[in-house]
């Protein structure tokens, strides 16, 4: 028999029209270190060495970002090999009027929080 006829892989169950993690194949090393670390076991790894892994399951993802943190090129340059991309109704953002610098939860160095009091005071309403 054939080995090429047996040979078997994995593909994507797409359920949703949902990608939770995009990987950019031009940067990812195909080291599989989001692989190991992810809880759910969304990912699997590439049967071709050196590619980034498959994303399984996307409907099982929790955006933890757990991959996208254990990376070790994420870490250590300004490249992307992953990006985690929440769905819609998930991404919260907010904008400096004074910069126009945007802002959303769970970035690296996220501005210090706002401890102006409010504009009608602190004084509950009666």
């Amino acid at each position: 028999m054939d080995m090429e006829k047996d040979k078997i892989n994995m593909t994507p169950n797409l359920v949703t029209p949902n990608k939770p993690l995009l990987f950019d194949e031009t940067v990812c090393n195909g080291c599989n270190m989001c692989v190991k670390i992810c809880m759910m076991d969304v990912l699997y790894p590439n049967s071709e060495r050196g590619k980034p892994p498959v994303v399984l399951y996307p409907d099982e993802c929790w955006y933890c970002g757990c991959c996208v943190m254990e990376c070790p090129i994420w870490e250590k340059e300004d490249v992307k090999p992953i990006i985690l991309k929440h769905p819609m109704m998930q991404r919260v953002r907010w904008k400096r009027k004074a910069t126009g610098e945007y802002f959303r939860v769970g970035m690296k160095n996220p501005p210090p929080p706002n401890n102006r009091p409010p504009v009608g005071g602190w004084k509950p309403r009666t």
